[in-house]
């Protein structure tokens, strides 16, 4: 249910109908338990960004995004972008790299 949810929300953004943080609002509190602090949002939009820029060789999926204050990623105050995609489920919200005509 929650890919199918987090797919729903991405489409909704993708279409203009809500914006990246009200979609990502709701896949974090409605997709996630116990849900995730809605502090995260700034580092899952980095991290969204760095994964839609590595399907053109702009960035590398091992960069680093900073974390909200009082979060941690193995005792360290950022993490790796591909750490936040994977542990927040965020792959619907990254647009494949294939261009539509």
């Amino acid at each position: 249910m929650g890919s199918l949810q987090a797919q729903e929300f991405a489409a909704l953004t993708e279409s203009g109908d809500v914006s990246l943080e009200q979609s990502l609002t709701w896949h974090l509190r409605a997709n996630h338990y116990p849900p995730v602090p809605l502090s995260m949002i700034e580092a899952c939009i980095q991290a969204i960004d760095i994964g839609q820029r590595y399907q053109w060789g702009d960035a590398d999926l091992n960069d680093r995004v900073d974390l909200p204050e009082g979060v941690l990623w193995r005792g360290e105050e950022s993490a790796p972008a591909w750490a936040i995609i994977e542990s927040h489920h965020l792959d619907a919200f990254i647009q494949s790299g294939e261009e539509e005509e």
